[in-house]
């Protein structure tokens, strides 16, 4: 037995190496299985790539694309194929040159044959450290019988173990019958999927269905390719990262707010901020933003619902200039797009800002907007526990904007994440005299005390300004309320 026999051996991707907790296994083989386009080929190479970096010997052994196509693809990622050996291997029976095609015998039995051989005799000559063998489907078609097919595939891996090679054996899924025979003789098996939505671009994700006694993170994990190759993102589970912060209470950037919030924002909670459109749930979080970039803080905004020059226009007619914080890598505005970004991928920008660029916290406008991100709503309540769960354990500061249903009167939203969301604030408008007003009051704050009053508040060119508890007032939740009180006990405009 080799020394350090199935030791974890890159696979040239940082999210899969993770998932497979080091990477493959050396001197193993192992099935990458995938319909066609769905990223087989682009992850074997840069397999490769990661061997040939590291100078060990490689080989790409083809049976379904040229030489000249790999070359190609290789091209437009970007990459240089030096060091890596490319084999490109006909079939006598698959060649239009005559002098490779059998005229007397013409067996299935010798055509199989002759290729697995073809096939040995390179890799006895290259003696590689690392090999991917594209296609077993060529193998499949060649066997005319799953029993066949099973004896060739554990003859190449039997010589390949004897060999001590790492291996890569690429399936495109021609025949769905046979995946178990495949499973039962494979290390290792790793399905690759693409899923086509309604609307948007493709969505691709991929799952570890096999590793023998090694731990790998199980479930689905969304990856996308782009040039430079596969990009992994590998499910986010909150369990595996806690942190040490202090405990502390931030303020909002408003005396009154902070007041009707019992004195502000404990760190390492999320806030939802939730009422109908237009109503100034996504004001208030800029003025909680500027505040935490005022005491040197690093914020993150992910903004699914207006552009970033739309908000750097809002913010300035706030008096809330943004763009300086911008510049100075202090505020990072990412403008998603959910038909072409994946909850993986959502999740692996919020990672990577916390925990290599500092942000202390997090603002998601809005979750209507991250829910359209996402399948089906069972998958974001399971996705925002683990997302939510994951920023409070790193003593991030969280604030949720999810708009309503409605205007005025009964109201309701697309989800219902209330219930993991630590401090909830409740925005509505409602009428009076011919005029609209806004009011917002604490609905929950699992961390400390809070008001139970319900303040009317407006916004202006100086932002926002919270005002008296509505105690005069009947029935500000329905919209039309009635008013009881004099008309001294409203907000007037600033100045007057």
């Amino acid at each position: 037995m080799p020394e350090h026999d199935a030791a974890a051996v890159s696979t040239g991707l940082v999210g899969l190496d993770h998932i497979l907790v080091g990477g493959y296994a050396s001197h193993r083989s192992h099935l990458i299985e995938g319909r066609p386009g769905s990223g087989k080929t682009t992850l074997a190479m840069q397999f490769l790539l990661d061997g040939a970096r590291r100078g060990e010997r490689c080989l790409y052994i083809t049976l379904s694309e040229s030489r000249r196509e790999l070359l190609n693809v290789a091209e437009r990622h970007g990459w240089s194929l030096d060091g890596i050996t490319i084999c490109e291997l006909v079939a006598p029976e698959l060649s239009l040159d005559p002098s490779q095609q059998q005229t007397l015998v013409h067996t299935s039995d010798l055509e199989l044959g002759e290729t697995v051989r073809m096939a040995i005799a390179e890799i006895e000559r290259e003696k590689p450290q690392r090999l991917v063998f594209d296609s077993l489907s060529e193998i499949r078609l060649l066997s005319q019988g799953s029993l066949r097919y099973r004896r060739q595939v554990y003859a190449l891996r039997s010589f390949l173990l004897i060999q001590n090679i790492t291996a890569l054996l690429l399936d495109d899924l021609t025949a769905e019958a046979d995946d178990l025979n495949l499973h039962s003789l494979s290390h290792a098996v790793i399905r690759l999927e693409q899923l086509a939505p309604l609307y948007g671009g493709e969505r691709r994700r991929l799952r570890v269905i096999k590793m023998r006694a090694i731990p790998f993170r199980g479930g689905y994990h969304d990856y996308v390719i782009r040039r430079g190759g596969l990009t992994v993102f590998p499910r986010l589970v909150a369990a595996e990262h806690r942190a040490t912060f202090s405990d502390d209470r931030c303020g909002t950037g408003n005396a009154e707010l902070d007041q009707l919030l019992g004195g502000g924002i404990d760190r390492g909670t999320s806030t939802m901020l939730i009422g109908p459109s237009g109503v100034g749930k996504s004001t208030v979080a800029l003025t909680g933003v500027t505040a935490a970039i005022a005491r040197g803080e690093k914020v993150l905004m992910l903004s699914f619902d207006e552009t970033t020059s739309v908000l750097r226009r809002r913010a300035s007619g706030l008096s809330m200039p943004i763009d300086d914080a911008i510049a100075a890598g202090a505020l990072y505005v990412e403008q998603i797009d959910p038909a072409e970004v994946s909850p993986g991928e959502l999740s692996d920008m919020v990672q990577n800002a916390v925990e290599h660029r500092g942000v202390t916290m997090v603002v998601i406008d809005s979750l209507t907007g991250y829910h359209n991100a996402m399948p089906e709503e069972n998958y974001l309540l399971l996705q925002m526990h683990e997302l939510l769960t994951y920023l409070n354990q790193q003593g991030v500061l969280t604030l949720l904007i999810l708009a309503q249903h409605g205007m005025i009167g009964t109201m309701s939203a697309s989800v219902d994440l209330t219930y993991l969301s630590d401090t909830v604030l409740l925005f509505r408008a409602f009428e009076d005299e011919g005029r609209l007003r806004r009011a917002i009051s604490v609905v929950k704050k699992r961390t400390g005390s809070h008001e139970n009053t319900i303040r009317e508040f407006r916004i202006d060119a100086q932002g926002i300004c919270v005002g008296e508890p509505l105690s005069l007032f009947r029935g500000v939740m329905t919209g039309v309320p009635k008013y009881e009180g004099e008309r001294s006990s409203l907000l007037q405009t600033r100045g007057s």
